[in-house]
């Protein structure tokens, strides 16, 4: 008798632990669920701004400031739809930096290739290392800020020279009237920073190396995209835009 109490006992006790047991399991696996599942952040689509150069093919130069190179390329589309330019290529200065770096990139945008990536001189009255005045004034000697239409060429002083066309009213639209050209010039050279500290400056003109002038000229002339930048400006630029 006592055996079979003992024994019933026994199973009741079994059962209690099993069931225990199942519970306890069951409880893990719902927590394991809870940490498993987590909600999936939304994919915030890119610009087309930012698409362009994410997928920016660099040739080994390296890449323009992305803010800055992003403001150039709304620029360009919107004077594409105007008709103000005809190329897809973009010439981008960047006159926020040093003149000792290479701060002026030509952009094929149809192949989204990086072609040129080369120092570039600003005008002697803007600044000495660092361009920090700018004028559309004739005879001030100093660098001019915007957007910019290539022209023709014709040969100068300097050699093979590109005219170009200002196209925002009051900031660049002198740029005829001035004699704002892109030119080679021999004080554009990493020879001249050595002996001078500084890149030469010209009297207002984006000036170049002799060695990459004629190449650069040929390839942006005829109503490409120029954009010279700086912090300055920078809320400006575009508000002026000849219609």
């Amino acid at each position: 008798m006592r055996y079979k109490i003992f024994t019933s006992l026994l199973l009741v006790l079994c059962c209690s632990l099993f069931m225990n047991l199942s519970y306890t399991k069951s409880k893990e696996v719902k927590v394991q669920k809870q940490v498993v599942f987590k909600p999936v952040a939304a994919v915030v689509p890119q610009t087309e701004e930012e698409r362009v150069y994410e997928n920016l093919n660099s040739n080994d130069f390296e890449l323009p400031n992305f803010k800055i190179f992003t403001q150039a390329l709304k620029g360009f589309y919107l004077l594409k739809e105007k008709g103000k330019i005809q190329k897809n290529i973009l010439t981008l200065i960047d006159f926020s930096l040093s003149s000792n770096k290479e701060r002026l990139w030509v952009i094929d945008l149809d192949t989204n290739t990086i072609m040129f990536n080369s120092l570039v001189a600003h005008g002697r009255n803007s600044g000495d290392e660092y361009a920090a005045e700018f004028s559309n004034r004739p005879e001030s000697f100093m660098s001019s800020l915007g957007f910019y239409s290539t022209a023709e060429i014709y040969n100068g002083k300097h050699g093979m020279s590109l005219r170009l066309d200002g196209l925002e009213k009051g900031l660049n639209d002198n740029a005829r009237e001035r004699a704002v050209v892109i030119h080679g010039a021999d004080y554009v050279s990493n020879n001249f920073i050595k002996n001078n500290r500084r890149l030469g400056r010209s009297l207002g003109c984006p000036a170049i190396p002799v060695a990459l002038c004629n190449k650069i000229i040929q390839m942006i002339k005829d109503k490409s995209c120029l954009f010279i930048y700086h912090p300055s400006n920078s809320d400006e630029i575009m508000s002026h835009l000849v219609s």
